[in-house]
């Protein structure tokens, strides 16, 4: 055991760090403790089954730690070695009428654990979203890419990002979109439902990403802070590309449904409150030069995940 005080010091975070490599110093432990902050989430609950089977890992839910409060965040990392911030304020559509809300959770929230984790010499994992983006590119999003969000909830985890950053050159921001699990409401969860309820559904064509499932998610992310990549921001979304359209037939292809089930239609013509991105591909290209291998294709990923996610032609929703 490591006596933290001395190898990393509050007044130098990672000091020793940035020499010997983070991995180093920590793995003098007999074992790295996993601190999962919105443990009872989508992502959070894929993250703690992956963890739970070999590593030490300690889940907090919103009742364990409220991420607002600076003071419960110093308190709290201190049992880590590694945060994973899965703590987020998710309705993208009530962030545009309830944006300092939303800021309090994804901007404050995340500097909070950011400046608490720098200070005891942990790593954090900062989850972040395509949503800092405004969607305008045609080719993939690099990590180092302008950041321009386009919506409130954009505007409050580009912020996040930028906390994390500031707070420590070793923390990572792991970017990720159109995600699905087992566990919590999702895109592939709710089709399934409406072609169950009303035998057809109505998709929009017209917005390009990556269906990423959630289980994928949480492998990456131990095998990036296993490996003791550099800090940095990384891309953890499925490989390939389709619209939500495609997706959605994909969805009935795995319920046994006729694809001709789902039509096409337009962001026009499906508004919402807030803007979506049209296009919301994220380069892998940090996480392949830090030879960490990337997420296969979505149609196969999809296919190992789909009975998890919304059973299969007999299933119940």
């Amino acid at each position: 055991m490591i006596d933290r005080e001395a190898a990393f010091g509050p007044a130098g975070a990672f000091r020793r760090a940035r020499t010997l490599g983070w991995v180093a110093v920590v793995n003098r432990r007999s074992r790295m403790r996993w601190l999962v902050i919105g443990a009872g989430g989508m992502l959070g609950t894929d993250l703690v089954a992956r963890l739970g089977a070999e590593r030490d890992v300690v889940p907090l839910t919103r009742a364990d730690l409220d991420v607002t409060s600076a003071r419960a965040c110093r308190e709290l990392v201190r049992a880590g070695d590694v945060v994973v911030n899965c703590a987020a304020w998710t309705d993208v559509d009530g962030a545009e009428t309830h944006e300092a809300e939303a800021f309090a959770v994804n901007a404050v929230g995340a500097a909070n654990l950011a400046v608490a984790t720098a200070s005891v010499g942990a790593r954090l994992v900062q989850i972040s979203t395509d949503y800092v983006f405004d969607g305008t590119a045609d080719v993939p999003y690099a990590a180092d890419a302008p950041l321009r969000p386009v919506s409130a909830y954009g505007r409050t985890k580009a912020a996040g990002e930028w906390a994390v950053r500031a707070a420590s050159p070793e923390h990572l921001v792991v970017r990720t979109a159109w995600l699905y699990g087992a566990a919590g409401a999702s895109f592939p969860r709710t089709i399934a439902r409406l072609l169950r309820e009303r035998g057809s559904v109505s998709v929009v064509d017209d917005q390009v990403g990556q269906p990423t499932w959630t289980a994928d998610v949480a492998d990456l992310v131990v095998a990036l802070v296993t490996a003791g990549v550099p800090g940095g921001v990384y891309h953890a979304t499925s490989s390939g590309s389709c619209t939500w359209y495609e997706f959605a037939r994909a969805v009935a292809a795995a319920l046994d449904v006729d694809v001709e089930a789902v039509s096409p239609t337009t962001s026009e013509s499906f508004r919402r409150p807030a803007p979506r991105p049209p296009y919301s591909v994220l380069s892998h290209a940090t996480v392949e030069a830090a030879g960490v291998a990337v997420t296969g294709d979505w149609r196969e990923r999809w296919a190992i995940a789909a009975p998890s996610v919304v059973g299969g032609p007999t299933a119940q929703g």
